[in-house]
């Protein structure tokens, strides 16, 4: 029989979001068949957290949800020394969601103490800053096809490319923005005056971050169905070092120009483009792609 991988789950400060949020991953029964939890908090486990904290197994793999405190406690033991132990045992660790990476929602608890696993926002800190066995899946919560796809890397011994954030290229060489089902609207600069439609660009007004956004939640649909934008709410940058930000339903403007303009285009062509786009008066764009009334 052949032998299965070991995932220890850890939970550091946490809302336990990413955790429920990968219970609606569709071949989690492909993810319990080909991998043993040792511990999790809520899955079939081999082992109970009191056990656990003696630190007297190895994992091949480390998961570790929510912002880390290195004086936090988990029974008698502190998260620092449960952490470095099962670490440096572990093939692999993965940062499952934006505390975990960078410190995220959480961090604004405690800003002083509160990390992520290697980074510190966008600055190197924690017990795996410049240690290459280290996965960032940031995400607020994570996406469970991330955590899945990930995981299927590993157990079909794949090598798993990553940015300069440590996360995988795969999943977050794209931007938000990409798929998007409004990226028309987007080029022709017609505005989204109100949530929850189906017309229209969230960027100019409802502080829309899909064109600065490292993620692939419009190409990979959560629950193979939708999206944030496609429902009518703007993207809020959550898989970025930086999240959260304040005012996060407003574009924040400086003379009615955006402070933020797309990844990779500098400010003058953005404003030049859109400036020629707005010329434009397309009254296909300006109608609802739906009328009950027609």
């Amino acid at each position: 029989m052949k032998t299965r991988l070991k995932i220890l789950w850890l939970q550091g400060v946490t809302c336990n979001g990413n955790t429920h949020s990968f219970l609606n991953y569709p071949h989690l029964s492909y993810i319990l068949e080909t991998f043993e939890f040792l511990y999790h908090p809520i899955l079939p486990a081999t082992y109970t957290l009191e056990e656990i904290t003696t630190c007297a197994y190895e994992c091949d793999i480390l998961i570790f949800e929510g912002g880390y405190d290195s004086r936090m406690m988990r029974i008698n033991t502190s998260m620092e020394t449960l952490v470095n132990h099962y670490g440096s045992h572990a093939r692999y660790v993965i940062a499952a969601g934006s505390c975990a990476s960078f410190g995220g929602m959480l961090k604004q608890s405690d800003p002083e103490h509160i990390t992520g696993l290697g980074f510190d926002q966008k600055e190197l800190k924690g017990p795996f800053a410049q240690n290459d066995k280290l996965i960032n899946l940031s995400g607020c919560p994570i996406h469970p096809e991330w955590m899945g796809y990930t995981l299927r890397m590993i157990a079909e011994k794949k090598p798993i490319s990553v940015d300069e954030l440590h996360r995988p290229k795969e999943l977050y060489a794209y931007l938000a923005h990409h798929g998007c089902t409004r990226n028309e609207y987007f080029e022709w600069k017609v505005d989204a005056e109100h949530f929850g439609t189906k017309e229209g660009c969230l960027f100019y007004h409802q502080g829309c971050r899909g064109p600065m956004t490292h993620a692939s939640c419009n190409k990979i649909l959560w629950n193979e169905v939708s999206s944030k934008t496609r429902v009518g709410s703007p993207c809020f940058g959550c898989t970025e070092p930086d999240f959260p930000r304040t005012d996060m339903f407003e574009t924040k403007t400086n003379m009615s120009i955006p402070q933020d303009v797309p990844f990779g285009i500098s400010k003058r062509s953005y404003l030049t483009m859109a400036g020629i786009a707005k010329s434009f008066h397309i009254p296909r764009l300006e109608q609802r792609l739906i009328d009950d009334n027609a």
